[in-house]
């Protein structure tokens, strides 16, 4: 059974993810917050990526890095400590977490590294520029470090559009925004969390063995479609 360390896995994506580990491995989640989940193979460590010293771990065969933030506001209004803040968030705490815990990594089952992008890197948006230069960072970093880490561990980045998740719900908070956000998207839908993990479980698993380094765009056709 495999051992997972979710960073972030109380709400939304990472919750999801959880979710659909626990019957098959260990999980142990890493955040702020504990889950609303209760089952023999979850491990809770109340951690902030950002302030506090990761927990000591001594068997990982899977990391799986999912704080972001969503800091939409234009450049007259950002200021440097915002840019800072998305950067520190999205690309230094998973700088850290992988740093710490790459020694029992590289001991692991197949290890795999799991990251989260945006379709914003992609797609030019008002109001996106602190999180799209900080998730450019983190498709950078999984670009190196897939180079740099193969062929021992494997590292990729899922790079969703809207997502239904709290960190989302001011993006999706009345009829008229839910409605003007599907329109947008070729596909006329934005996504679940289940099915971003969906392809996290995917790409952690033996299935993926022969992709490392890779950015998937799951953008319901927003990035990759003009109709």
């Amino acid at each position: 059974m495999d051992t997972v360390i979710v960073i972030g896995g109380s709400k939304g994506i990472g919750k999801s993810i959880i979710e659909q580990l626990l019957d098959n491995s260990k999980v142990i989640n890493v955040s702020r917050s504990e889950p609303d989940i209760y089952h023999e193979n979850l491990t809770h460590y109340k951690c902030n990526i950002s302030t506090d010293k990761l927990p000591n771990i001594n068997q990982v065969d899977k990391l799986v890095y999912c704080p972001g933030s969503i800091n939409l506001k234009p450049i007259s209004r950002l200021s440097i400590d915002d840019f800072k803040n998305d950067f520190e968030i999205n690309v230094l705490g998973a700088v850290k977490a992988i740093k710490n815990y790459l020694p029992i990594l590289k001991l692991g089952n197949n290890p795999s590294i799991l990251l989260f992008s945006t379709v914003a890197t992609k797609l030019g948006m008002p109001f996106h520029s602190s999180i799209a230069v900080a998730k450019s960072g983190v498709e950078g970093l999984v670009k190196s470090l897939g180079a740099e880490l193969a062929p021992i561990i494997r590292i990729n980045a899922i790079a969703p559009t809207i997502t239904d998740t709290e960190l989302a719900s001011k993006l999706l908070r009345n009829d008229k925004m839910i409605a003007n956000i599907t329109e947008r998207h070729p596909l006329k839908k934005f996504l679940s969390p289940r099915e971003v993990s969906d392809m996290a479980i995917f790409l952690l698993s033996e299935k993926a063995s022969s992709i490392s380094g890779q950015i998937f765009e799951m953008d319901c056709g927003i990035v990759s479609f003009k109709i």
